[in-house]
């Protein structure tokens, strides 16, 4: 019998759908590691979202195993060099949540150019500041997108009708360019991109890649946009880039390290939450109450195309 092990929160739609192909599902979102430890030796596959790693240790005690639905975009909280040696089938549904990503970086985006928490706040406490909350339009800026995959075009499609020049650079793709976005090299996002954002997955190449020197090479000031991941952006290099006039705002989705009370012991968090030129929100990009169906329908439907 092919049986699935649901370890997290994911959209009844998946359950339902697997079951249609032969499955056995046993959905058990508030199942702990080591209670998973315990009985994956029985499973054909096992589906999670963000609850733990997906390790040696876990495929290990699953000798069975022959595919992992991650209920998201990104792969890196699964250890896949395991999974290649031992021919385990990864399946993701990037395209799941690609909308909800888009949106909330134009939400962000948006928010900081025209000040939006600062002057809300600033109402808030009895201060009525026009000319210090004055934004900026997006009309005629140069957008720099890093990474040109499902998310990266998503946050293209979305600026379209705000009459942007939209560049991208992909490292590993070349002749993308098309109705959204034009191809560039790295050269020129770093000469004349007025806005970034990161649309890149967490490899061992990416991990803190963007440090003090990846800001200071930019010629011109920007605003930055994080959604992808955390550990990709030097959170010190941001608030450096801003004092320096780097960094006209910082819209960060995604932290260097997330969650409390590990967050609140970082030495640059006092600094990142008291800095009025930089939104948070709590790596909720991609997760939205559409997103939560869409995500489980196109891990359902990869799902059906796997054979063992």
């Amino acid at each position: 019998m092919k049986k699935i092990l649901i370890v997290d929160d994911l959209h009844p739609v998946f359950k339902e759908r697997a079951i249609a192909m032969g499955y056995e599902v046993d959905d058990e979102p508030q199942i702990t590691r080591q209670q998973t430890l315990g009985k994956i030796k029985d499973y054909t596959g096992i589906a999670v979202r963000t609850k733990f790693r997906i390790d040696a240790e876990i495929f290990a005690a699953a000798p069975n195993l022959k595919f992992v639905a991650r209920a998201g975009a990104g792969l890196d909280n699964i250890d896949d060099q395991i999974a290649f040696e031992r021919n385990i089938e990864l399946i993701n549904a990037p395209e799941g949540n690609c909308d909800a990503v888009g949106e909330h970086a134009t939400g962000l985006l948006l928010s900081l150019m025209n000040n939006f928490r600062r002057a809300d706040i600033e109402i808030r406490n009895g201060l009525w500041d026009r000319e210090g909350n004055r934004g900026y339009e997006l009309k005629g800026k140069k957008v720099g997108i890093i990474g040109y995959g499902f998310m990266g075009q998503s946050f293209a499609k979305k600026l379209a009708g705000f009459e942007v020049d939209v560049m991208a650079y992909d490292k590993y793709k070349t002749g993308f360019s098309d109705a959204f976005a034009r191809e560039v090299s790295m050269e020129e996002i770093v000469k004349h991109s007025d806005v970034l954002s990161l649309h890149i997955p967490l490899t061992t190449e990416t991990r803190l890649m963007v440090d003090d020197e990846y800001f200071f090479h930019f010629k011109k000031p920007i605003f930055f946009i994080n959604t992808a991941r955390g550990e990709i952006v030097k959170i010190d290099a941001v608030l450096n880039a801003i004092k320096a006039g780097k960094i006209l705002g910082a819209g960060l989705d995604v932290l260097q390290t997330e969650k409390f009370p590990a967050l609140g012991e970082q030495s640059w968090y006092n600094e990142l939450k008291n800095n009025d030129k930089v939104i948070l929100t709590p790596h909720v990009g991609g997760w939205t109450f559409d997103s939560y169906r869409k995500i489980s329908e196109v891990l359902a439907e990869k799902l059906s195309g796997i054979k063992f």
